[in-house]
C-alpha cells in the first residue's frame, strides 16, 4: 500500500461516463476503491439532485473546480451550491490566457480572486488554486507566477492544490514543491504521464486548442503508470500535512477512463 491517505478522483477523469449516467459513475468509482470525488461540472443536475446521488452511493465530494468567471458572476450563489453538495474545498481550476499571470490585468485578478476567497471563508469553505504550467512564468520580481500569487493572497484566503504533474512539466520537482508548501496543501493531485521530447499537444489533450505544432510525444497516464516518482511525491505529501490525493487522468489512451481509473487506484491501495 502506497499510502493510507484517503484517496478521491477528479470527475474530469470519466466525464463522459458521468454524463451518460453519473450516479451509476459514483458506484463504480465507490466499488474501485475510492474514498471520495471532485466534480468538475453537476453533468445537467441541479446541486440537490447531485448530494442526493452522492448521499445515496455514500461518497462524499471532498471538493469541485469551478471556473473562476462563474464564481466571479455570483460568487456567493456558486459557493452555496457546492455548500449544498456537501463540498469541503472549492479550487480555481484555470485561468484562461486574458486574465493569468504575466498579463496586464493580472493584479486585477488577483484583487478578484482575493475577494472571492474572503467571501469563501465567510461562508465556511477553504478555497484552493490548481495550477498547470503557465503560472512557472517568471514575474518582474524574479518569482515564479505561482509562488507571486500565494504571496499576494494569503494562506488563510488561499490554499494550494498542487498539480504534480504540470509541476514536473514546468521543470519543477512535484515532491520539493509540496514540501515548500507545506501546511499549505490539503489536497494533491496525482498525474501521471509520460513524454518523449518537446511535446507541445499537452493543453489539446485536456480540451483547449493550442497553436503550437506537436514535435514529440506526450500522453497522461494511470497513477504509477508513467515517468513521476510517485512514491516520493506521495511521501511529501503525507509529511505536509495533505488530507487528500486526488487521481486525475485528463484523457486515457488504449484503455477506457474507468479502466484507467481503476489502475490508479490499485497502484495506491493495492
Amino acid at each position: 500500500m502506497l499510502t493510507q491517505l484517503p484517496v478521491a478522483i477528479q470527475v474530469f477523469s470519466v466525464r463522459e461516463d458521468a454524463a451518460a449516467d453519473f450516479k451509476g459513475t459514483m458506484q463504480k468509482l465507490k466499488d474501485a476503491g475510492y474514498a471520495g470525488v471532485e466534480l468538475a461540472g453537476l453533468y445537467g443536475h441541479t446541486p440537490a439532485e447531485i448530494r442526493q446521488a452522492l448521499d445515496e452511493v455514500g461518497i462524499p465530494a471532498i471538493s469541485a473546480h469551478v471556473p473562476y468567471v462563474e464564481l466571479l458572476a455570483d460568487p456567493e450563489g456558486t459557493i452555496a451550491a457546492y455548500k449544498e453538495i456537501g463540498c469541503r474545498y472549492i479550487a480555481f481550476p484555470y485561468l484562461n490566457d486574458d486574465v493569468r499571470h504575466g498579463t496586464p490585468v493580472f493584479e486585477d485578478t488577483l484583487k478578484q480572486m482575493r475577494h472571492i476567497c474572503e467571501i469563501a471563508k465567510e461562508m465556511g469553505i477553504p478555497m484552493l488554486y490548481h495550477n498547470h504550467d503557465f503560472e512557472f512564468i517568471k514575474m518582474e520580481n524574479g518569482q515564479y507566477g505561482l509562488d507571486y500569487m500565494y504571496d499576494a493572497i494569503p494562506a488563510d484566503l488561499l490554499q494550494t492544490e498542487l498539480d504534480t504533474c504540470w509541476v514536473n512539466v514546468a521543470g519543477e520537482n512535484p515532491a520539493a514543491y509540496i514540501r515548500k508548501y507545506a501546511g499549505r496543501c490539503p489536497v494533491v493531485h496525482l498525474k501521471d504521464f509520460y513524454k518523449e521530447g518537446a511535446a507541445a499537444n499537452m493543453y489539446e489533450l485536456i480540451g483547449i486548442a493550442e497553436k503550437k505544432e506537436t514535435k514529440g510525444i506526450f500522453e497522461f497516464r494511470p497513477v504509477g503508470h508513467g515517468m513521476q516518482d510517485m512514491p516520493a511525491i506521495v511521501k511529501a505529501a503525507e509529511e505536509s500535512g495533505t488530507q487528500w490525493l486526488v487521481v486525475e487522468q485528463d484523457r486515457s489512451i488504449g484503455r477506457t477512463p474507468m479502466e484507467a481509473a481503476l489502475l490508479s487506484i490499485q497502484y495506491l491501495k493495492g
